[in-house]
Parts: structure tokens; sequence; C-alpha cells
């Protein structure tokens, strides 16, 4: 079977030959330190060996609790926020059709709440929910996060209100610490059904855990399929021969481009499945690498569409960017160009052609005219965009993230900038124990 594959070609011409060979051993060396145990951030490396060792039970439970919420609901609220959803709505997005949201008698949809504090956001939700039958599946190791625990807050008293409270309790699922936590606490005295979330898998880490396959699975997706994949580039990532592994090559130029004063990264997808798996990406590399001012600012573009507005600016703007492209080999359709007798658009050469091959020509265009204006590109290439692919470019990220932050020199499993921001807003809010803050 084909797997994802990494292209280079276009990157080492930025850096020098003896520079790049160096990191055959240094990156070894940090991927011996992520492997044992001894690098920093230790306490949470559960997501490296779960492709294989999350349980045949535990998958099947997830699977057996989401049929039974898409026989109750219409509509299925994730409620979550950072890596307690932007992992499942990645792949849901990315596996279902562009207009799936739109087309009656696709039960159930998984829409999300929780990731913002919009009043208008919100009240839209509730209006939406008003005449569906729904279910929440609500993903928080502590239960008071601000923002999911107001989501939390309105939908719950909302479910229970028309439904009444034992009604409510067959339709909330929660994902949570595994013995302590608000939420935890409530999921004991309500009688909610519970899956855990492992103390040793951080929130951006999580996607492969039931924080992200009870909602893929709700979705009608094969979580067998998607940790498949995952595990396959986990075997592929432990391959010490520096070329035939992407993991190693991937973080090595991404390094080697950061010392070249290449800081910002723009990952780009010539799929619009994909748009908000770049969100996805962003938020691992972000939180993973952007401390101790240190670290590659990560950005996305959906192509074409922004060939015409940032494409600009990557062609002839500031050269401290590298680009990295997310090329799916094969669509899920098959569409061609029609023949038209009047040709006034002056397409006729591209008659009978798939609409597929024009993009992927576009693609190609617009790489040697990146690289031509001095910006490296990565590329990366799955064979086509399903389950299996997904969990690849999911482990294959992941581990890369890992890897990136320890060539740094950071800890790339915490997070405390995050919570920056939170002090600010529980004073100007008045919560207590901030008020004198």
């Amino acid at each position: 079977m084909k797997n994802l594959q990494i292209d280079l070609k276009n990157a080492l011409p930025f850096i020098s030959q003896e520079e790049f060979k160096n990191y055959d051993k240094l990156i070894r060396q940090e991927d011996k330190k992520l492997i044992s145990g001894t690098g920093r951030g230790s306490e949470f490396l559960g997501w490296i060996k779960l492709p294989e060792t999350i349980s045949t039970d535990l998958i099947s439970e997830i699977n057996k609790t989401a049929e039974e919420l898409r026989k109750i609901s219409e509509i299925i609220v994730v409620v979550g926020i950072g890596g307690s959803y932007a992992g499942s709505k990645a792949i849901i997005n990315a596996l279902s059709g562009n207009f799936d949201h739109l087309q009656k008698g696709i039960n159930p949809k998984v829409i999300f709440a929780g990731q913002n504090l919009s009043e208008d956001y919100h009240y839209d939700l509730l209006d939406f929910l008003k005449d569906k039958q729904y279910s929440i599946i609500v993903i928080s190791k502590s239960g008071t996060t601000t923002e999911p625990a107001i989501a939390f807050r309105l939908l719950r008293k909302d479910l229970e209100s028309r439904s009444g409270k034992n009604e409510a309790r067959k339709r909330i699922v929660a994902i949570t610490d595994k013995t302590k936590g608000a939420l935890r606490e409530l999921s004991k005295k309500e009688g909610y059904k519970t899956f855990t979330i492992n103390d040793d898998i951080g929130g951006r880490y999580s996607v492969l855990s039931p924080v992200g396959l009870l909602p893929v699975a709700c979705a009608g997706f094969n979580i067998e399929e998607l940790l498949s994949g995952a595990k396959a580039m986990m075997i592929t990532a432990q391959n010490q021969n520096f070329n035939g592994n992407p993991v190693y090559q991937y973080a090595s130029i991404r390094h080697a481009l950061y010392l070249k004063n290449k800081t910002t990264e723009i990952l780009a997808c010539f799929s619009p499945q994909l748009s908000f798996f770049a969100e996805w990406w962003k938020q691992l590399f972000g939180e993973s690498e952007g401390k101790e001012n240190k670290g590659i600012f990560p950005a996305s573009v959906n192509f074409t569409t922004d060939l015409h507005s940032l494409g600009q600016y990557i062609q002839e703007g500031l050269r401290n960017i590298f680009e990295t492209i997310i090329s799916v080999e094969k669509t899920r359709s098959d569409l061609k160009i029609p023949f038209d007798t009047d040709n006034f658009d002056k397409l006729n050469y591209l008659s009978e052609k798939p609409l597929d091959f024009v993009n992927k020509m576009a693609e190609s265009g617009t790489i040697a005219a990146h690289v031509d204006g001095k910006v490296p590109n990565i590329k990366i290439t799955i064979p086509e965009l399903n389950e299996y692919f997904l969990g690849q470019l999911i482990y294959f990220f992941e581990k890369s993230c890992s890897l990136s932050g320890y060539l740094l020199g950071v800890n790339p499993f915490d997070q405390q900038g995050v919570e920056e921001y939170k002090k600010n807003m529980f004073t100007l809010l008045g919560e207590p124990g901030y008020r004198d803050s």
C-alpha cells in the first residue's frame, strides 16, 4: 500500500548539504529522549504508542456509544475548546462532503460549541436546536474551563428544560478526568456516560483518544481505519534510517530553515476539505513550539483561493517564510471539463480533462513560482483523503512536532502562556481569588 511521502527537493537548496547531514545524528538523539521519557514534558507521552495500545474494548465502547447517540439525535453538539474540539472537527470536515452540512436527511450532524465566548454564536446555536432532537458530548478535563463550561451550562439547561433530567442524562456523554474535577463530579451525580482523558495525554495530542474518536464515530466515520493509519505511521516513525523516516526529515528541515531565519511556516492545501485540518495543525505547532521567545509561527492558506490574496505576499513579501504543501493524489470524485461549441471562455483546450488535473497543474505551478521567489517548499503527499491516510497524517505531525520542540530546546507538551489571558479575564470578571490581582 502506498503511504505518506515527503519531498524536500525544493527546500534543501536553501541550506548546505553539510548542515542537513548533521541532523541524521541529532534527530536520533532527540528521538531517543522522547521514546525513553528522558526529555522535557515526559509526563505527557501517552500519545506515542496510543495507536497500538488503545484497547479493542474501548474502541467497541466508543462505537457502541456513538451508535446509541446517532439513533436518538438529529444533531450532536460537541462542547470543547483547543485540543478538545480541533482534532475531531478537522477529521470530520476532511471526510465529509463539502455541502453535507446543508443536506437534509444526513443525520446526525456533528456541530461544535464552547470554542468561543460569542453571545451571538451561542444564541444562534440554541435557536437552531429549538426544534431538533439533540445530544451533547462535553469534553473537559477539569469541567471549569470558561468557554466550554459556559456552553455546557447553556445547553444542559436547555436540554433538561425541554426533555426533563432523566431524558437529558441519556443524551449527555462526558469525556473528562478519570477521578477528579467538576465535570467528573457532575457526571457521577447525574449518571452520565463517561470516557476518560488520560493524565499522560495533553489536549492537542488527544485526537486519537476518546476525545477525538467519539465525535468522529458519531459522524459515521471508521475510527479503526483512522487508528490503523496512525499505527502504520508510528511504525514508520521508528525507522532509524534518516532517509526512510519522513518524521525525521520534516522535523529536521523545519529546524534547519528556522536557523536560516525562516521563522514562519505556511501550511498550504489545495483541497478545501483540509482547511480545518490546517487549524488543528496550527494549534499543535503553535502551542508546542511558541515558548521562551522561540519557535516557528504557523500560518495556513487555502489554495487556489488564497493565491488571489496572500499569494502576492508569499511571492514577493518578506523572505522569512517557508511553505509546506499537503497534496492529495486521488480525489473522491470524477468531474471533467465539458466541451463548449462557442468557446467564449477559451477553455476548450481543457475539454474532457479532469478538474483535478487543472488543480494539480496549479499546485505544481505554484510550487515552482514560490521556489523561484526564494520560498523553500516542503511537499507532503497522501494517496487519498480517507480515514487511513488522515490517521497517518495526524501521527506524522504529532511526532514531528514533538521532535521539533526538542530540537528548539523547549517543552513541546506544556502551554503556560495560555494561562496569562485567563488571569486577566478572571480579574476583570471579578472571579473570587482574582479580585485583588
